[in-house]
């Protein structure tokens, strides 16, 4: 990727195409687009399997959005959130008097959803027997509420995700193979953003045109050495990780140029020594850059305000420190 190609003006999110925020360029999200494109009207279950912050609300989302129940209600059950001891009642309601506390009739999430979508995020936590009733109501459409002597009938599209591999459930005898078969008749993968690089610079310019907008800030630029940074960076928490890391970057913006705190990810990067790997020679060029820039700009002074510490939003000490670091001279900013 050349320079002249990083260093883009932030466009507004009106002027950039929703799927293309969604979806990039990259072949492998091409491929998740044209999926979605094939099943938009077929009422079948959905698996989404990816890495924790790869997006895969928002696709569930979007899979909701393009069914024939598009109108009907989005109803979303993050399963780690909720104690198993609770869970069953949330899912499938209960009737008056099933257990202490039950003082009246509550229609669980699956009833809630009929005529819907049902989106179960982190499947992987329920637990056998909720794995058995969910899968009632795959094969037949019924399920029971807590105390209830009859079934119920219910119509719902079943949506889940997962940043597991299941199959390692299964044999680990933590996930149902039945339950398996059942809701990955239609299965989606969505890369993590290390294997979607390419897709960064769009990811960068929404976000910050994003939170800018909503902070009452004009951006104007994306220094390039700063989105060569971004882009070569490894990103673990994947499109969520990048996300918050743009939104503190705005914060701390003053100007039309996005500042990016870069000793955010190099102390990332000095963590991952620890574990003999090499820190990445392009990170370190882009800090030493964008260190002398804020030299420059406050006119070689460090501390105090309007000082190059205060615009990079460190301490004095620190940025001292990296200056010898980073080799940084005095006749190469005065």
């Amino acid at each position: 990727m050349t320079s002249s190609g990083l260093n883009t003006l932030v466009q507004p999110l009106g002027e950039m195409p929703p799927e293309i925020i969604v979806f990039g360029r990259t072949e492998a999200m091409r491929a998740v687009r044209d999926r979605l494109t094939k099943l938009a009207g077929a009422n079948v279950p959905v698996l989404i399997q990816g890495e924790s912050g790869t997006g895969k609300d928002i696709i569930a989302r979007m899979i909701h959005a393009a069914s024939p129940w598009r109108t009907g209600p989005w109803v979303k059950v993050n399963c780690p959130a909720i104690p198993g001891t609770l869970l069953e009642s949330e899912l499938f309601g209960y009737e008056k008097g099933a257990f202490t506390g039950a003082y009246g009739v509550k229609p669980g999430r699956v009833e809630m959803a009929h005529r819907g979508t049902l989106f179960l995020d982190e499947i992987s936590e329920l637990d056998l027997p909720l794995q058995s009733k969910l899968l009632q109501l795959l094969q037949d459409g019924q399920f029971c509420r807590i105390g209830a002597q009859e079934d119920k009938k219910v119509e719902v599209r079943v949506v889940c995700a997962t940043n597991r591999k299941l199959e390692q459930e299964i044999e680990n005898g933590t996930f149902r193979s039945d339950l398996f078969y059942r809701i990955n008749v239609v299965n989606l993968y969505l890369p993590p953003l290390r294997e979607r690089a390419a897709d960064i610079p769009i990811l960068v310019r929404h976000f910050v045109s994003r939170h800018a907008r909503r902070m009452g800030k004009s951006i104007e630029i994306i220094p390039p050495d700063a989105m060569e940074a971004l882009v070569n960076w490894k990103w673990p928490g994947n499109i969520r990780e990048l996300e918050n890391f743009l939104e503190r970057a705005v914060i701390l913006t003053r100007g039309p140029e996005l500042y990016v705190p870069l000793a955010e990810l190099e102390a990332l990067e000095e963590e991952d020594e620890d574990e003999d790997v090499p820190v990445n020679p392009t990170l370190q060029a882009a800090e030493r850059e964008h260190i002398l820039r804020a030299l420059r700009e406050a006119k070689g002074v460090i501390g105090g305000a309007g000082g190059a510490a205060e615009r990079l939003g460190l301490k004095r000490t620190t940025l001292n420190s990296k200056i010898k670091k980073l080799g940084i001279e005095r006749g190469e900013y005065m």
